[in-house]
């Protein structure tokens, strides 16, 4: 009788893992949307202390360069999941029809993100101000807690042994 409880108490719960999943996407800012607030919080904080101002040779240069890097990476995980027929909508996961892990996705499993982050850090670069490099680091941190980790729980629900492979084969971010 125990046995038979506890089978069906694992049955419920993996019934009502993934809807919890979906929701928990739902409900988190939008990446986009999130890169854009925190490039302003950052240009907000490098006006705040100037006295954390450094000398970076050629820094519109430099940081343009890294921000077009990471538009292009952006771009590249775009077409990846276009071309799969699949959904680029983090917030909603139920649209997920494919694993994809050709392309871009053999370097990262987060292409978009990091195109994201290294956004965030030419821009940091351009703003010439160690305070602004608060800004990438808190983007990581709250890409992977709210928003990467509830994807890799759902994709390893959704496809199993084949997404565990792919993880072991790709890092998260490189």
């Amino acid at each position: 009788r125990f046995c038979s409880f506890r089978i069906l108490r694992l049955e419920i719960i993996k019934l009502t893992a993934t809807p919890n999943i979906i929701m928990d996407l739902r409900l988190k800012v939008p990446p986009v949307l999130l890169t854009v607030i925190v490039a302003g919080l950052m240009w907000l904080l490098s006006r705040s202390v100037p006295q954390a101002g450094v000398n970076v040779p050629a820094s519109t240069l430099v940081g343009c360069a890294i921000v077009a890097a990471g538009a292009c990476t952006a771009l590249l995980g775009v077409l990846s999941f276009s071309r799969a027929g699949t959904t680029v909508n983090p917030t909603r996961p139920e649209g997920v029809s494919s694993l994809v892990t050709s392309g871009v996705y053999r370097f990262t499993r987060n292409p978009m993100y990091l195109g994201f982050l290294l956004d965030l850090v030419g821009w940091a670069v351009v703003l010439s101000n160690v305070a602004a490099v608060a800004g990438p680091a808190f983007f990581v941190l709250y890409m992977n807690r709210f928003q990467i980790e509830p994807e890799e729980r759902m994709l390893a629900k959704m496809f199993g042994p084949s997404y565990n492979r792919y993880c072991a084969r790709v890092g998260r971010w490189l």
